[in-house]
Protein backbone atom coordinates (compact mmCIF):
# COMPACT_ATOMS: atom_id res chain seq x y z
CA UNK A 1 0.00 0.00 0.00
CA UNK A 2 1.18 3.19 -0.89
CA UNK A 3 1.54 6.22 1.20
CA UNK A 4 -1.08 8.56 -0.23
CA UNK A 5 -3.20 5.35 0.36
CA UNK A 6 -3.12 4.79 3.43
CA UNK A 7 -3.80 8.96 3.67
CA UNK A 8 -7.87 10.14 4.51
CA UNK A 9 -7.60 13.86 3.63
CA UNK A 10 -8.42 15.95 6.73
CA UNK A 11 -12.29 17.14 5.39
CA UNK A 12 -12.30 19.26 7.97
CA UNK A 13 -8.96 21.17 7.90
CA UNK A 14 -9.46 21.76 4.14
CA UNK A 15 -13.17 23.03 4.03
CA UNK A 16 -11.90 25.57 7.15
CA UNK A 17 -8.53 26.31 4.98
CA UNK A 18 -10.98 27.26 1.74
CA UNK A 19 -13.68 29.52 4.16
CA UNK A 20 -16.59 26.58 3.20
CA UNK A 21 -18.87 26.40 5.81
CA UNK A 22 -22.14 25.08 3.80
CA UNK A 23 -23.34 21.40 3.53
CA UNK A 24 -21.12 18.40 2.78
CA UNK A 25 -23.57 16.56 0.25
CA UNK A 26 -22.39 15.55 -2.94
CA UNK A 27 -24.63 17.84 -4.72
CA UNK A 28 -24.53 20.44 -7.86
CA UNK A 29 -24.61 23.32 -5.37
CA UNK A 30 -21.85 22.04 -3.21
CA UNK A 31 -19.73 21.00 -5.96
CA UNK A 32 -20.04 24.99 -6.93
CA UNK A 33 -19.56 26.32 -3.38
CA UNK A 34 -16.38 24.40 -2.69
CA UNK A 35 -14.70 25.02 -6.08
CA UNK A 36 -15.35 28.80 -5.83
CA UNK A 37 -14.47 28.92 -2.10
CA UNK A 38 -10.87 26.85 -3.10
CA UNK A 39 -10.46 29.50 -6.14
CA UNK A 40 -10.72 32.54 -3.86
CA UNK A 41 -9.12 30.81 -1.42
CA UNK A 42 -5.96 29.21 -2.15
CA UNK A 43 -3.49 31.14 -5.11
CA UNK A 44 -1.63 29.83 -7.81
CA UNK A 45 1.95 29.49 -7.45
CA UNK A 46 5.42 28.05 -8.71
CA UNK A 47 7.76 28.80 -5.71
CA UNK A 48 8.90 25.82 -5.47
CA UNK A 49 10.20 24.71 -8.72
CA UNK A 50 11.89 28.43 -8.62
CA UNK A 51 13.41 27.19 -5.79
CA UNK A 52 15.00 24.02 -6.94
CA UNK A 53 12.19 22.07 -5.50
CA UNK A 54 10.36 19.60 -7.41
CA UNK A 55 6.51 19.86 -5.67
CA UNK A 56 5.01 16.46 -4.02
CA UNK A 57 2.06 15.68 -5.45
CA UNK A 58 1.38 13.26 -2.26
CA UNK A 59 -1.69 13.62 -0.40
CA UNK A 60 0.17 13.96 2.95
CA UNK A 61 2.39 16.32 1.95
CA UNK A 62 -0.38 18.25 -0.05
CA UNK A 63 -2.09 18.81 3.53
CA UNK A 64 1.06 20.08 4.90
CA UNK A 65 1.89 22.29 2.55
CA UNK A 66 -1.58 24.23 0.90
CA UNK A 67 -4.10 22.77 3.84
CA UNK A 68 -2.14 23.56 7.23
CA UNK A 69 1.34 25.67 5.52
CA UNK A 70 -1.03 28.53 4.02
CA UNK A 71 0.84 28.28 0.73
CA UNK A 72 -0.73 27.60 -2.54
CA UNK A 73 0.43 25.63 -5.85
CA UNK A 74 0.23 25.09 -9.59
CA UNK A 75 -1.93 23.00 -11.33
CA UNK A 76 -1.19 19.09 -10.43
CA UNK A 77 -0.90 20.44 -6.25
CA UNK A 78 -4.30 22.37 -6.40
CA UNK A 79 -6.51 19.83 -8.54
CA UNK A 80 -5.18 16.63 -6.95
CA UNK A 81 -6.20 18.62 -3.39
CA UNK A 82 -9.51 19.07 -4.82
CA UNK A 83 -9.90 15.88 -6.18
CA UNK A 84 -9.46 13.98 -2.73
CA UNK A 85 -11.56 16.51 -0.99
CA UNK A 86 -14.46 16.08 -3.70
CA UNK A 87 -14.46 12.12 -3.79
CA UNK A 88 -14.40 12.81 0.03
CA UNK A 89 -17.88 14.61 -0.16
CA UNK A 90 -18.94 11.98 -1.72
CA UNK A 91 -18.49 12.74 -5.71
CA UNK A 92 -17.27 10.86 -9.03
CA UNK A 93 -13.86 12.40 -9.99
CA UNK A 94 -11.94 11.28 -13.03
CA UNK A 95 -8.71 13.21 -13.65
CA UNK A 96 -7.87 14.49 -17.17
CA UNK A 97 -5.00 16.29 -18.86
CA UNK A 98 -5.46 19.54 -21.44
CA UNK A 99 -3.37 20.98 -24.10
CA UNK A 100 -2.96 24.87 -23.15
CA UNK A 101 -3.60 26.83 -26.05
CA UNK A 102 -3.82 30.45 -24.24
CA UNK A 103 -0.65 32.58 -25.65
CA UNK A 104 0.04 29.94 -28.13
CA UNK A 105 0.98 31.12 -31.62
CA UNK A 106 -0.65 29.52 -34.76
CA UNK A 107 0.51 26.23 -35.43
CA UNK A 108 1.90 25.61 -32.13
CA UNK A 109 1.05 22.26 -30.95
CA UNK A 110 1.80 22.21 -27.39
CA UNK A 111 2.07 18.82 -24.91
CA UNK A 112 -1.05 18.00 -22.66
CA UNK A 113 0.17 19.33 -19.25
CA UNK A 114 -2.68 20.94 -17.76
CA UNK A 115 -4.57 19.11 -14.89
CA UNK A 116 -8.41 19.36 -14.81
CA UNK A 117 -10.83 16.85 -13.82
CA UNK A 118 -14.31 15.89 -14.73
CA UNK A 119 -16.72 15.42 -11.81
CA UNK A 120 -20.29 13.43 -11.69
CA UNK A 121 -23.23 14.62 -9.06
CA UNK A 122 -25.26 11.60 -8.35
CA UNK A 123 -28.31 11.53 -10.08
CA UNK A 124 -26.83 14.31 -12.93
CA UNK A 125 -26.82 12.83 -16.26
CA UNK A 126 -24.63 15.35 -17.10
CA UNK A 127 -20.90 15.95 -15.20
CA UNK A 128 -19.14 18.88 -14.59
CA UNK A 129 -15.71 19.96 -15.81
CA UNK A 130 -13.97 21.46 -12.93
CA UNK A 131 -10.53 23.03 -12.61
CA UNK A 132 -9.00 25.30 -9.60
CA UNK A 133 -5.44 24.99 -11.04
CA UNK A 134 -5.12 27.00 -14.36
CA UNK A 135 -4.41 30.16 -12.47
CA UNK A 136 -5.13 32.84 -15.61
CA UNK A 137 -8.06 35.55 -15.34
CA UNK A 138 -9.94 33.44 -17.71
CA UNK A 139 -9.75 30.11 -15.36
CA UNK A 140 -13.20 28.59 -14.32
CA UNK A 141 -14.17 30.25 -10.28
CA UNK A 142 -17.00 27.79 -10.73
CA UNK A 143 -17.73 24.41 -12.73
CA UNK A 144 -19.30 24.34 -15.81
CA UNK A 145 -21.61 21.66 -17.25
CA UNK A 146 -18.89 19.08 -19.84
CA UNK A 147 -22.21 19.51 -22.52
CA UNK A 148 -21.71 20.92 -26.07
CA UNK A 149 -22.16 24.71 -25.94
CA UNK A 150 -22.34 24.72 -22.03
CA UNK A 151 -22.13 28.53 -21.06
CA UNK A 152 -21.49 29.53 -17.29
CA UNK A 153 -21.38 33.28 -15.67
CA UNK A 154 -19.42 32.42 -12.68
CA UNK A 155 -19.38 36.42 -12.20
CA UNK A 156 -17.12 38.22 -12.53
CA UNK A 157 -16.37 35.91 -15.27
CA UNK A 158 -18.12 34.40 -18.24
CA UNK A 159 -16.96 31.13 -20.07
CA UNK A 160 -18.03 28.30 -22.89
CA UNK A 161 -17.17 24.69 -23.79
CA UNK A 162 -16.70 24.63 -27.36
CA UNK A 163 -15.92 21.52 -29.73
CA UNK A 164 -14.00 22.37 -32.34
CA UNK A 165 -13.14 19.77 -35.44
CA UNK A 166 -9.81 17.64 -35.17
CA UNK A 167 -8.30 15.09 -36.50
CA UNK A 168 -8.57 11.78 -34.45
CA UNK A 169 -10.70 9.25 -32.51
CA UNK A 170 -12.03 11.05 -29.63
CA UNK A 171 -14.12 14.32 -29.40
CA UNK A 172 -12.04 17.30 -28.54
CA UNK A 173 -13.38 19.92 -26.11
CA UNK A 174 -11.29 23.81 -25.93
CA UNK A 175 -12.68 25.83 -22.88
CA UNK A 176 -13.15 29.98 -24.01
CA UNK A 177 -13.40 32.97 -21.31
CA UNK A 178 -15.07 36.45 -22.37
CA UNK A 179 -12.16 39.17 -22.65
CA UNK A 180 -12.79 42.88 -21.03
CA UNK A 181 -13.16 44.13 -24.39
CA UNK A 182 -16.23 41.70 -24.96
CA UNK A 183 -14.50 39.13 -27.29
CA UNK A 184 -13.74 35.34 -26.62
CA UNK A 185 -9.84 33.48 -25.85
CA UNK A 186 -9.21 29.87 -25.94
CA UNK A 187 -7.87 28.96 -22.74
CA UNK A 188 -7.10 25.13 -23.09
CA UNK A 189 -8.19 22.13 -25.15
CA UNK A 190 -8.87 18.20 -23.64
CA UNK A 191 -10.42 15.07 -24.37
CA UNK A 192 -11.79 12.64 -21.85
CA UNK A 193 -9.51 10.12 -21.65
CA UNK A 194 -8.95 9.12 -18.25
CA UNK A 195 -5.11 9.79 -16.86
CA UNK A 196 -3.97 8.61 -13.40
CA UNK A 197 -2.52 10.43 -10.73
CA UNK A 198 1.19 8.61 -12.05
CA UNK A 199 0.47 10.17 -15.29
CA UNK A 200 0.81 13.67 -13.88
CA UNK A 201 4.11 12.41 -11.51
CA UNK A 202 5.60 12.49 -14.66
CA UNK A 203 4.63 15.48 -16.32
CA UNK A 204 4.93 17.39 -12.95
CA UNK A 205 8.67 16.20 -12.86
CA UNK A 206 9.13 17.55 -16.24
CA UNK A 207 7.29 20.99 -15.92
CA UNK A 208 9.48 21.30 -12.35
CA UNK A 209 12.85 20.48 -14.03
CA UNK A 210 13.15 21.36 -17.88
CA UNK A 211 15.23 24.05 -18.24
CA UNK A 212 13.07 24.91 -21.17
CA UNK A 213 9.61 25.42 -18.62
CA UNK A 214 8.80 28.73 -18.09
CA UNK A 215 7.68 27.25 -14.32
CA UNK A 216 11.32 26.03 -13.79
CA UNK A 217 13.04 29.65 -13.78
CA UNK A 218 10.25 32.78 -13.25
CA UNK A 219 7.96 32.95 -10.88
CA UNK A 220 4.55 32.78 -11.41
CA UNK A 221 2.04 33.67 -8.54
CA UNK A 222 -1.88 34.62 -9.56
CA UNK A 223 -4.64 35.32 -7.04
CA UNK A 224 -8.38 35.88 -7.54
CA UNK A 225 -10.03 38.23 -5.11
CA UNK A 226 -14.01 39.56 -4.96
CA UNK A 227 -12.34 42.71 -6.24
CA UNK A 228 -9.53 42.31 -8.88
CA UNK A 229 -7.32 39.51 -10.04
CA UNK A 230 -3.50 39.95 -8.77
CA UNK A 231 -0.61 38.63 -11.23
CA UNK A 232 2.81 38.60 -10.09
CA UNK A 233 5.34 37.43 -13.56
CA UNK A 234 9.07 37.40 -11.96
CA UNK A 235 8.50 40.82 -10.66
CA UNK A 236 5.99 42.46 -12.56
CA UNK A 237 2.68 43.11 -10.35
CA UNK A 238 -0.62 43.20 -12.71
CA UNK A 239 -3.34 44.25 -11.01
CA UNK A 240 -6.43 43.69 -12.87
CA UNK A 241 -9.71 45.03 -11.70
CA UNK A 242 -13.21 42.91 -11.92
CA UNK A 243 -15.82 45.00 -13.98
CA UNK A 244 -13.60 47.02 -16.37
CA UNK A 245 -10.93 49.02 -14.41
CA UNK A 246 -7.78 50.03 -16.04
CA UNK A 247 -4.93 47.53 -14.69
CA UNK A 248 -2.14 48.84 -12.83
CA UNK A 249 1.41 47.18 -13.52
CA UNK A 250 4.82 48.07 -11.51
CA UNK A 251 8.19 46.26 -11.56
CA UNK A 252 9.20 45.03 -7.91
CA UNK A 253 12.42 46.21 -6.96
CA UNK A 254 14.40 43.05 -5.62
CA UNK A 255 13.52 40.32 -4.14
CA UNK A 256 12.77 41.04 -0.74
CA UNK A 257 9.89 43.53 -1.79
CA UNK A 258 8.83 40.53 -4.29
CA UNK A 259 8.61 38.56 -0.69
CA UNK A 260 6.72 41.87 1.06
CA UNK A 261 4.09 41.45 -1.82
CA UNK A 262 4.11 37.56 -1.71
CA UNK A 263 2.98 38.00 1.96
CA UNK A 264 0.46 41.10 1.70
CA UNK A 265 -1.11 40.42 -1.45
CA UNK A 266 -0.84 36.80 -2.00
CA UNK A 267 -1.00 35.44 1.92
CA UNK A 268 2.18 33.57 0.50
CA UNK A 269 5.25 33.16 3.02
CA UNK A 270 8.12 32.17 1.82
CA UNK A 271 9.46 28.79 2.83
CA UNK A 272 11.61 28.99 6.15
CA UNK A 273 15.60 30.23 5.47
CA UNK A 274 13.98 30.68 1.31
CA UNK A 275 15.51 33.22 -0.76
CA UNK A 276 14.30 34.22 -4.04
CA UNK A 277 17.64 34.37 -6.77
CA UNK A 278 18.04 38.01 -7.81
Amino acid sequence: MTRDAAHVLDLDAYLARIGWNGERRPTAAVLRGVHRAHALGIPFENLDPVLGVVPSLALPDLEAKIVRGGRGGYCYEQNTLLAAALRALGFEVTLLAARVVLGAAPGDIRPRTHMLMEVRVPGEPTPYLADVGFGSAGSLLEPIALAPGAELHDAPRHHRLVRPEHDGPLELWELVARTRDGGWERQYAFTREPFEAPDFEVVNWHIATNPRSPFEHLLYVRRTTEDAHLALSGRTLLVTPHGGGAPEERELADPDEVARVLAELFTIRLPQGARLPE
